[in-house]
């Protein structure tokens, strides 16, 4: 009985997006684009994929589809998961937003446990919110209740030491150096134990 063969891993993309109305993607011209994107020549991204340098040629010009060996060293390579070897940019519009925040400045905000500084204020619609906080909380007690909104959050300890208090969890305790990224829908609170009152970095989801 004859062996059919395995079908590769682009020809089973094809026939999803076919299936979907939508226009394949174009393989060879994906990787090209994510080669030149790193400044490698084709020689220099063979050798970093593994593969051999006329293989990855007749990849990009479409002479060749990969085998799904193939399809995992040049995702490997290229420092990108599968998917996203088969997924095109959403968009080629770059919006080149810039925004620099120099040491000690930032837009204020006070309230009677935190005094931030809001970093790249003048960036507006932003996906992520960053910001530089003194703690000057010093008992879980000078909180009306919890702190908790929409998004997700990462903290990382600038200086000082904080005890970090967070709704199913219990208290930890957390020096310069260390980080906790959560679920900002999840109560949350945290004090200055240290003689000094902690700095902290925090950066707030936006969608």
């Amino acid at each position: 009985m004859p062996q059919i063969p395995e079908p590769t891993v682009l020809s089973i993309a094809r026939d999803q997006s076919a299936r979907k109305n939508a226009t394949p993607l174009d393989l060879g011209q994906r990787v090209r684009e994510l080669r030149k994107d790193r400044g490698w020549t084709l020689e220099q991204a063979a050798q970093g994929v593994g593969l051999a340098r006329s293989t990855l040629s007749k990849i990009e010009n479409g002479q060749m589809s990969p085998t799904f060996e193939a399809v995992r060293k040049l995702a490997s390579g290229l420092d990108i998961s599968i998917p996203q070897l088969f997924t095109a940019p959403k968009s080629d519009k770059v919006l080149a937003r810039r925004s620099i925040t120099l040491g000690g400045s930032g837009k204020s905000y006070v309230t009677a446990t935190y005094e931030h500084k809001i970093l790249a204020p003048d960036i507006s619609h932003k996906r992520m919110l960053p910001y530089r906080t003194t703690v000057r909380a010093r008992n879980f007690e000078d909180f009306d209740g919890w702190v908790r909104h929409d998004g997700e959050e990462f903290l990382f300890v600038l200086s000082g030491e904080i005890e970090f208090f967070s709704e199913f969890y219990e208290p930890v305790m957390m020096a310069a150096g260390d980080s906790a990224y959560y679920d900002a829908t999840m109560g949350h609170n945290m004090v200055s134990t240290s003689v000094q009152d902690a700095v902290v970095l925090w950066v707030t989801s936006l969608e």
